[in-house]
């Protein structure tokens, strides 16, 4: 895949016609791409595989922020009371050793410099999405409990998006048990922080939802979505990425345009990943989906 969007050069005033060339543009990639494109609390404009599961690498952490805001607001926990920063976890697999996560594998040293020590929850969330910190996500997912990160699917509708275990639980794994995510229900997940920060919503206030969208517009991993837009353009995203895997999930807030959604996961064929700038091709799409900002739905 060459450095232009895959479209080729996106077109000032997208059609039906010229999605469908995308589609057929993408179905050339070795792999599985699957998109969601459309404004807020309306349907798609485009969508592409939207039901297809991937491996959801770290876009499973704004499941698990909404979930820690929602925890926060019903009393169960403080999220700034200082918690121990231990690495030190209970497996999801029934009778499996504690497992612990690998400091050369994340994306954040900040946490791991206060291991032994303690740190606000709200803290570490943050940790957690603005540099996608993995030591902050296991800990934070420690805390709320796979049920509640659950629960947050449930409540925004997700049809097949799960959240099963922590980060390099690697017993979980070998069993089958995994975290997975569709381009539809990270839409979904989204649209409702961003919703919810208007008025009230399934997830949380919406001085709630105020401070998630805060915290995704202050993500510092900018190489998908957010290189396909002008630069200084307001964007709430999560990335997410492992060896063959790259997905950017977002809401866009254009100056002259409403809002609007943008999701792209892409599972590459293994044989064929180390050909392929995921980035580059996640930033095409971003890419193309603005230049059509004004003509969705």
């Amino acid at each position: 895949m060459s450095g232009a969007p895959p479209t080729g050069g996106a077109p000032a005033h997208p059609t039906d016609h010229d999605w469908a060339a995308l589609d057929r543009r993408l179905d050339a990639v070795p792999g599985t791409v699957s998109a969601y494109l459309g404004r807020l609390d309306a349907p798609p404009t485009w969508t592409r595989h939207p039901d297809a599961t991937h491996y959801a690498a770290s876009t499973m952490k704004v499941a698990v922020l909404a979930a820690l805001h929602r925890a926060a607001e019903a009393g169960v926990l403080d999220p700034d009371a200082p918690v121990p920063v231990t690495n030190d976890f209970a497996s999801a697999r029934p009778g499996a050793q504690r497992f612990s996560c690998a400091r050369h594998f994340d994306n954040d040293d900040t946490v791991w410099q206060r291991l032994g020590d303690r740190a606000p929850l709200r803290w570490l969330a943050e940790r957690m999405i603005v540099r996608s910190g993995n030591l902050a996500t296991n800990l934070c997912l420690a805390h709320v409990g796979s049920p509640a990160v659950a629960r947050v699917w449930e409540l925004v509708g997700a049809r097949h998006s799960v959240t099963a275990r922590g980060i390099e639980d690697l017993a979980a794994r070998e069993a089958g048990i995994t975290n997975l995510v569709t381009a539809a229900d990270l839409a979904a997940l989204l649209g409702a922080i961003a919703t919810g920060a208007t008025w009230p919503g399934p997830l949380a206030t919406p001085a709630g939802c105020a401070a998630m969208l805060d915290v995704l517009v202050a993500q510092e991993h900018r190489e998908d979505l957010a290189a396909g837009l002008p630069p200084g353009t307001r964007i709430a995203h999560k990335s997410g990425w492992v060896r063959g895997i790259r997905h950017g999930a977002g809401i866009v807030y254009p100056a002259d345009a409403p809002p609007y959604l943008i999701v792209v996961c892409t599972t590459l064929d293994p044989e064929h990943a180390a050909d392929l700038d995921a980035c580059e091709l996640v930033a095409g799409i971003s890419a193309t989906a603005w230049a059509a900002r004004h003509h969705l739905g």
